[in-house]
């Protein structure tokens, strides 16, 4: 067994008050549960350590991840195809690569991820911030309702990442679009620093451009190498309101995918 607990199919459950440390793979893994609570768990693993995401959610609704602190080698919160009504509060985040939506489209007949509410975490000296990532040349999807607010980032790098883009070890077909289609994002209150100077990356899909995102209130600072902080967009219009550091949409021609 590679991941140290997995729920199966559980309705109406709370699990509190749980320390799961230096699983193989993944420490918890949730797959087609309802109305599930994690409060209170603590999640402990090596930097180095690989796919040791904290808790994975797939095919799952109405899952609460509140007043929890994850440190790990991967995702913090890694949330699959099917997962909806997820509420991510008071979550401490880093070391890690995150709070990631996706990867999604790898696979045929994926479930669409709706409702994900994510607010009040913290995030510090992870890899990534929030990220929401999807394989170019993917099998058609959707993701929509996700909603990030008030979120702290401490040396976060790449705080605020949309990448329809993800093509790991590039064993993918970059330049054919990503047939996921992302709705309904909002980015409110998020606040701190970056390791990175692009701090905001919104790199949507060519065949299907991402629709109703919202840049609200992001105050990043950033004081490294790289030059000043900056942002780029590709398929998306974001409609943006309040503090603007970096500049929305600073640019529209993105750089090559990252690994």
């Amino acid at each position: 067994m590679k991941q140290n607990v997995r729920f199966n199919f559980v309705n109406n459950a709370i699990i509190q008050d749980v320390t799961t440390k230096d699983s193989k793979q993944f420490h918890i893994n949730v797959l087609g549960c309802k109305n599930v609570t994690f409060q209170n768990f603590h999640v402990v693993a090596p930097q180095e350590s690989l796919n040791t995401d904290g808790i994975h959610i797939g095919r799952s609704s109405d899952i609460k991840i509140i007043d929890t602190t994850i440190e790990t080698g991967d995702d913090c919160i890694s949330i699959g195809d099917g997962s909806q009504q997820v509420t991510i509060s008071k979550v401490t985040c880093g070391p890690g690569h995150g709070i990631s939506i996706g990867s999604l489209g790898k696979y045929p007949d994926e479930e669409p991820v709706k409702g994900i509410h994510v607010s009040g975490c913290t995030l510090k000296n992870t890899q990534n911030g929030l990220r929401i990532k999807t394989w170019p040349d993917s099998k058609p999807g959707s993701a929509s309702d996700m909603h990030f607010e008030d979120i702290t980032m401490e040396n976060v790098g790449n705080p605020v990442l949309i990448d329809q883009e993800y093509c790991p070890w590039n064993q993918c077909k970059a330049q054919v679009p990503s047939r996921v289609k992302i709705s309904g994002v909002t980015f409110k209150g998020i606040k701190g620093t970056s390791s990175t100077a692009l701090a905001v990356k919104l790199v949507c899909s060519g065949g299907l451009p991402c629709e109703n995102v919202v840049i609200s209130d992001v105050d990043l600072k950033y004081s490294g190498p790289e030059g000043p902080i900056t942002s780029v967009c590709k398929n998306v219009k974001p409609t943006t309101s309040g503090t603007q550091s970096p500049l929305a949409c600073a640019s529209t021609a993105a750089p090559a995918p990252a690994a």
